[in-house]
């Protein structure tokens, strides 16, 4: 149960704000790698820009917690101008509570978005806010990634429980 998403999208450019208003979501919580850019990379494509101007403009508010350091964090979410909890502990809640009492909203109101299992998926469910899994932008190549979404694979929803 605690492994299981609430929602599922291909990718989070498919999470529109229409689909929020009606389960009452009014904040979203981002996972910056393989969610709104490749693993690592410093630059978010032009698909999440979007994306995110799309989410701002329809009132939705809009953080990003994450595992990494501020290192990685601090830049990426100062260029796309959102706020940002670094080293959140994923799946541990404290992170996801930070940011629920930041954007002062309620537990209700509020919805993560990842793209793993063991990390987002039951970090959000752990914390009692709805879960919205994506699919990963690319394939990790590293060693503990690989060993980690293999790990995952009997968890992961089929594509056809997509939401379109």
């Amino acid at each position: 149960m605690f492994l299981k998403p609430t929602y599922v999208f291909d990718k989070v450019g498919d999470i529109t704000p229409q689909f929020l208003r009606r389960k009452g979501i009014k904040g979203l919580i981002l996972d910056l790698d393989n969610t709104l850019t490749t693993h690592n990379n410093p630059i978010p494509p032009s698909s999440s820009l979007e994306w995110l101007d799309r989410m701002k403009r329809a009132g939705i508010r809009l953080m990003i917690v994450s595992n990494n350091h501020p290192p990685r964090v601090r830049p990426f979410a100062e260029q796309l101008g959102l706020d940002f909890e670094c080293d959140g502990k994923k799946p541990l809640t404290f992170g996801y509570s930070r940011a629920v009492t930041r954007m002062g909203l309620t537990n209700r109101e509020v919805a993560a978005v990842g793209d793993q299992i063991f990390t987002d998926v039951l970090g959000s469910n752990l914390k009692g806010i709805r879960s919205i899994f994506v699919f990963p932008i690319e394939a990790e190549t590293s060693l503990p990634f690989r060993f980690k979404r293999a790990c995952e694979k009997p968890f992961l929803p089929k594509k056809e429980r997509v939401f379109k």
